[in-house]
C-alpha cells in the first residue's frame, strides 16, 4: 500500500521562495513532490472573534512507507520556518489503480 502525504501550506506574496527549498527537500527525500501553486485554497478560521485567512499550496507527496517521525520533525521546521501555530499535514492510504 501506498500513502499520499499533503502539506496545507500556508504561504503570502513571496511562494516562490518558501517552495522552492520545500520542494527540493521533498525530491530529494521521496523522488518526487507535486505542488498545486498555480490554484490556491484559502484557509479560513475564527480567532479570537475575528476571521483570519491564509493562501495555501498543497503539497503532495508518494511514499511507500509512512515515517511518522520524519514529518512530525518536518512539520516543526515548517512551523518554525513560517512562523505558524500549526502547519497540517495529512495522510491517506492510497491503492495505484
Amino acid at each position: 500500500m501506498s500513502y499520499l502525504v499533503k502539506v496545507l501550506l500556508p504561504v503570502g506574496n513571496d511562494a516562490g521562495s518558501i517552495l522552492e527549498p520545500i520542494s527540493h527537500k521533498l525530491t530529494e527525500t521521496f523522488g518526487g513532490v507535486t505542488m498545486h501553486v498555480n490554484a490556491p485554497a484559502e484557509g479560513l478560521w475564527k480567532n479570537e472573534g475575528d476571521v483570519d485567512w491564509d493562501r495555501i499550496v498543497v503539497v503532495e507527496v508518494m511514499t511507500n512507507n509512512l515515517d511518522r517521525a520524519w514529518w512530525a520533525a518536518f512539520r516543526k521546521e515548517l512551523e518554525l520556518a513560517l512562523e505558524q501555530e500549526e502547519i497540517v499535514i495529512r495522510a491517506s492510504e492510497v491503492e495505484r489503480l
